[in-house]
């Protein structure tokens, strides 16, 4: 009795410590400019709980031109192990090189907070086993909007299914 009672307690201590592999991919819809340039300095997810805390994934940080991933295309931005069971959400932490190219013309690309508190995405999806991977649609056409002569990034990110 004694001996099953410790490998039930082994067992269940080796299963609160379980990780599954997690795969995070960019793509983008087409949208009628030259580039769409986003500073992409860190990923960050939340495991199991809206409360739970940020967990920093090792992410590829660097100006991605969104353009360059339509139709179809991707690029891996982070790939590791983490805790097994929901997740909840990602978070983009952007930095300040966004820009966007529109005739020739190079101009900044405003991202109102998202250098401070990033641009969250709930994705709410259990974890399985095997690898976990997740195309996240950064949809330039619907995120980039002309105002008072400049140009602004209202984010829209989906989980393409």
């Amino acid at each position: 009795m004694a001996a099953l009672a410790c490998s039930l307690l082994l067992f269940s201590c080796k299963k609160e410590d379980r990780t599954v592999p997690i795969q995070l991919l960019l793509t983008d819809n087409p949208i009628n400019l030259e580039e769409v340039n986003v500073d992409i300095q860190g990923l960050q997810v939340k495991i199991n709980s809206d409360d739970a805390a940020w967990i920093t994934l090792d992410a590829k940080e660097g100006v991605y031109n969104l353009l360059d991933y339509q139709d179809g295309i991707t690029t891996v931005m982070a790939q590791e192990e983490v805790p097994e069971g929901v997740l909840k959400e990602v978070r983009f932490i952007l930095g300040t090189e966004n820009t966007v190219k529109v005739d020739g013309e190079v101009y900044p690309l405003t991202t109102p907070s998202a250098e401070d508190s990033g641009l969250k995405v709930k994705i709410d999806k259990d974890l399985k086993e095997t690898l976990n991977t997740f195309i996240l649609d950064f949809d330039a056409a619907l995120s980039v909007r002309e105002e008072n002569g400049g140009y602004r990034l209202s984010p829209v990110i989906k989980l393409k299914e």
